[in-house]
């Protein structure tokens, strides 16, 4: 491909980006959602709180910042199986996998993956023989969701997508510029958040138009080479079964599973609430 197909198929990309979200640009729209982040208060705690109807969640995020919803996961039918139900009864669906240096590979175009059943991949984590711990990530199974109950918390939304593995898989700091929500089914996870204007100090990374990955690890933060990260104000939560995130468009967020397990996420395909309907953004 040369340049130039590069630079038309990437702008393809955006203007449709663009017209699923119903907004004129998305670069304008990534702009305004950092312009909106500059107002928002520091916090030190991802709060939590009991289940809302979708006029009040859509209330509480338009404040533009993450908080965890409780009393909704765990009555899903999904929640109350266990992983030999995926061995006994998914054992054939076809996956694909995030095996080898996953992390460093994550944004670019030929991460490691490789392409097995799903009880195949359940064996290879059983043999615990990779350095990196195999991940199944951003998966849309199906058959798994029919045991889900999503609530209409966005008026439009992508598929469902699911997350498996064990303790010390991770997905590495990123940000997706859509509102995103965020199930743990099984397990707990630990995810660190920082707000959409501190990229001026992640050392951003364009992946594609809504997805910028960071090369800085809140986990094992190495501040020689990355001195700007001590200014992000990163937020640490626990994130356990039964709960449910809601991540702000542009919130940078890096996730660890601490114990086996399954998650699942929906993105939003609108504007942002945390934009509140701004009019100036909107495709006529």
């Amino acid at each position: 491909m040369t340049p130039e197909e590069a630079i038309a198929k990437k702008q393809a990309r955006e203007r449709r980006d663009a017209l699923v979200r119903g907004v004129t640009s998305i670069q304008e729209m990534r702009e305004s959602i950092k312009c909106a982040g500059r107002e928002l208060p520091t916090i030190s705690v991802v709060p939590r709180m009991g289940p809302l109807d979708a006029a009040g969640f859509r209330a509480r995020a338009a404040e533009g910042l993450p908080f965890i919803i409780t009393g909704l996961v765990g009555k899903w039918p999904l929640s109350a199986l266990t992983p030999q139900t995926l061995r006994d009864h998914f054992g054939e669906l076809p996956v694909r996998a995030r095996v080898g240096d996953y992390i460093n590979t994550a944004f670019a175009p030929d991460r490691a993956m490789q392409d097995m059943s799903l009880l195949a991949y359940l064996e290879l984590v059983a043999d615990n023989t990779q350095e990196l711990p195999p991940y199944l990530g951003n998966l849309e199974l199906r058959e798994l969701n029919r045991l889900c109950y999503w609530p209409a918390y966005f008026k439009k939304m992508g598929p469902p997508r699911f997350w498996l593995g064990p303790a010390g898989t991770v997905t590495p700091l990123h940000c997706d510029y859509d509102d995103n929500i965020f199930a743990q089914i099984w397990g707990s996870k630990r995810i660190f958040l920082a707000p959409p204007h501190h990229d001026e100090f992640l050392y951003p990374r364009e992946a594609n138009a809504i997805l910028f990955g960071s090369p800085f690890d809140p986990e094992a933060p190495d501040f020689e080479k990355f001195p700007l990260a001590r200014q992000a104000a990163l937020v640490e939560c626990i994130i356990q079964p039964g709960e449910l995130l809601y991540v702000p468009a542009g919130w940078y967020h890096q996730v660890r599973a601490l114990t086996f397990s399954l998650s699942a996420n929906r993105w939003a395909r609108a504007l942002p609430l945390a934009l509140n309907g701004d009019a100036s953004l909107k495709a006529g």
